[in-house]
């Protein structure tokens, strides 16, 4: 391969590029948008490139800190990914391993998610990456995120810490021609040389590991302040009324901005390390401008590091919004408002998303809605026809839209429908009041995190029932596989462990396992599963909910024969509509009103599942 043959990459199908470039023999991984993308990518230049990696899909993120961790003692170059919530995943794992130190590089990937889009919370890994007190680097394109890869195991072998890439979203699913290298092959055989005093520090210990720590993280930053590949700016030429301090996509945006608007009076510091950060660097670029407006998401971190912040304009004063995506209409309305303020020149503000453009054409707003013929909307509206009146615990996945369905009443973070479920129980009968509780958890979450709840739930003797959601696939992040699968992330088999063993090993006797398409009897079965947690001890009932994923599973699934037919029974009464809202059922109003409404099928997108027949109070869905 020539070194400068290039190819147009996703960025995070760069930075798995970077990985093997970089020489990483070991990347494992927990799936979540916007990180998904990685380990796949890796997987496919492994076999394109022949390498010798171990790379596999962990059960959650702390799993795959660990064992990245264990990897890089061993003197391996190892790497793990997520997105920034599985960050807090990992926490405990990441806070000791930068004072424990590593061999290898070891590289921590964090997909942060300003919006957001996908997530429960905005929440900025660099902000993390202080609060750990490992370096942290954010990368503004594909390109650079490939390129950080290696800087990063050299930072990391360089001072023995944890190193933690956070590329956001924009640059993740951000498509570049990106340069290519040969990849890079270390001849490092495992060796682990036993040292208890390190590896296994008592807390004694752990205060002189500290403060190494810490010597660690001011020579960093004098790293960081002669790091021109990834911190610059350009010559000045006299005082600038108006300099910008910009990181991650917010810099290459506002460079775009200032370049097609012709200005060439406001000078840009390019920041791609945000902690430690590089402050001689700063205070040189401060020193040539009246003021300075930082540019960065989703959180104040620069910001907040700089110290004299006498010319800082940004979050704290206002300048710049407190939450969501800094977009490029955003930028360049902040920009516009800050440049007449400093008197830095004219730049003319524009429609945010244009949207007023937008409003007058008058499109229809629509909700995100579970796949024509998902299995879990069948189950949510079994369990709500059960109970009704239940408290509805869910978690993090798909089955989150169980929302529109009304089967959902809670969503905290992942494993929390057993968690929540259980408290909400022992909160009522500290009032010696019953109320139905209803958990509702995928398959993949359950292996993530449901298991340490569920036995907590039991050992505590709480009582409802919980219905995992088991459609054997990580549906929401890309289809990736679970345990209960036994598929392996390169495809090749692997132990397959079914949910039935694992629930059963956390002290459940009632594990029943139906097919929520046969929405009547699973309506009886939620019924029964309630009925058992009044008496019974353990006072848990667990419903396998078990159906494919249309999408990951298309060959077991299709093709279906039930093909539905709405009748001139139809009264237009939307029960259908409302409490069931598959996609591919919509009304029809009638030519003299609403008074003759009726619901119709788009056979284009209807999968012929039949589960609608059950839905209709009059009968009107028949199967042909």
């Amino acid at each position: 391969m020539k070194e400068d043959s290039r190819r147009l990459m996703l960025g995070n199908e760069a930075i798995a590029r970077g990985l093997m470039e970089s020489g990483c023999q070991f990347l494992s991984s927990y799936p979540g948008t916007p990180s998904s993308e990685i380990l796949p990518a890796a997987l496919k230049t492994i076999q394109e490139l022949n390498l010798n990696v171990h790379i596999e899909w962990s059960t959650n993120e702390k799993v795959a800190l660990d064992n990245a961790f264990a990897a890089s003692l061993t003197g391996k170059r190892a790497a793990c990914c997520m997105k920034q919530v599985g960050l807090n995943v990992a926490a405990d794992s990441l806070m000791s391993a930068a004072y424990l130190g590593v061999v290898g590089g070891l590289l921590v990937i964090s997909c942060d998610d300003p919006g957001p889009h996908s997530s429960q919370t905005e929440q900025d890994s660099r902000l993390f990456a202080r609060f750990a007190k490992v370096p942290v680097f954010d990368p503004a394109t594909p390109q650079e995120a490939k390129e950080m890869v290696a800087v990063c195991f050299e930072i990391s072998e360089k001072y023995q810490v944890p190193v933690i890439l956070r590329p956001a979203l924009r640059v993740c699913h951000a498509r570049e021609g990106v340069t290519l290298a040969p990849p890079l092959i270390l001849d490092r055989p495992a060796k682990f040389k036993k040292d208890p005093s390190r590896w296994a520090a008592t807390p004694r210990f752990r205060l002189l590991l500290h403060q190494e720590l810490n010597k660690k993280l001011i020579a960093l930053a004098e790293d960081f302040s002669n790091m021109p590949a990834f911190n610059f700016y350009e010559s000045q030429t006299g005082q600038a009324n108006l300099g910008i301090i910009a990181a991650g996509a917010p810099y290459a945006i506002v460079t775009d901005i200032l370049v097609e608007a012709g200005i060439e009076t406001v000078p840009i510091l390019k920041l791609g390390t945000a902690y430690p950060l590089p402050e001689r660097l700063i205070e040189r670029f401060k020193d040539g401008c009246d003021h300075i407006l930082v540019l960065e998401e989703p959180d104040t971190v620069i910001e907040l590091l700089i110290r004299d912040k006498s010319k800082v304009l940004g979050r704290l004063t206002g300048h710049v919004p407190s939450a969501g995506e800094m977009t490029t209409d955003i930028i360049h309305n902040i920009l516009s408002q800050t440049m007449a303020e400093t008197k830095a020149g004219t730049l003319a503000p524009v429609d945010p998303a244009g949207q007023e453009f937008v409003s007058k054409l008058g499109l229809p707003g629509r909700r995100p809605t579970l796949c024509p013929g998902c299995p879990h909307r069948a189950a949510f509206y079994s369990i709500r026809q059960a109970f009704p009146r239940a408290i509805f615990t869910s978690d993090i996945g798909c089955y989150t839209l169980g929302l529109n369905l009304k089967a959902v009443d809670t969503v905290l973070d992942m494993g929390a429908g057993i968690t929540m479920a259980s408290g909400f129980y022992h909160a009522h009968q500290l009032d010696g009041t019953e109320k139905m509780i209803v958990a509702t958890m995928g398959d993949s979450t359950f292996y993530h995190s449901g298991t340490t709840g569920l036995l907590n739930a039991v050992y505590n003797g709480s009582r409802f029932v919980l219905v995992i959601l088991d459609n054997g696939t990580t549906a929401m992040t890309g289809m990736q596989p679970t345990p209960g699968t036994g598929a392996m992330a390169d495809g090749s088999p692997g132990n397959r462990i079914p949910l039935e063993r694992l629930i059963a090993g956390c002290g459940v006797d009632f594990i029943k396992v139906h097919d929520p398409y046969d929405v009547p009897t699973m309506i009886d079965l939620v019924k029964e599963a309630g009925e058992y947690i009044k008496t019974a001890t353990p006072g848990i009932a667990v419903i396998i909910a078990r159906h494919p994923c249309l999408i990951a599973h298309r060959r077991e699934t299709a093709p279906f024969k039930n093909k539905p037919t709405v009748t001139a029974g139809c009264k237009g009464c939307k029960i259908c509509l409302e409490l069931f809202e598959c996609p591919a059922l919509y009304l029809v109003p009638g030519q003299d009103g609403t008074d003759s409404a009726r619901v119709e099928i788009d056979r284009k997108i209807c999968v012929s599942c039949g589960v609608c027949r059950f839905v209709c109070p009059e009968g009107a869905i028949e199967i042909n």
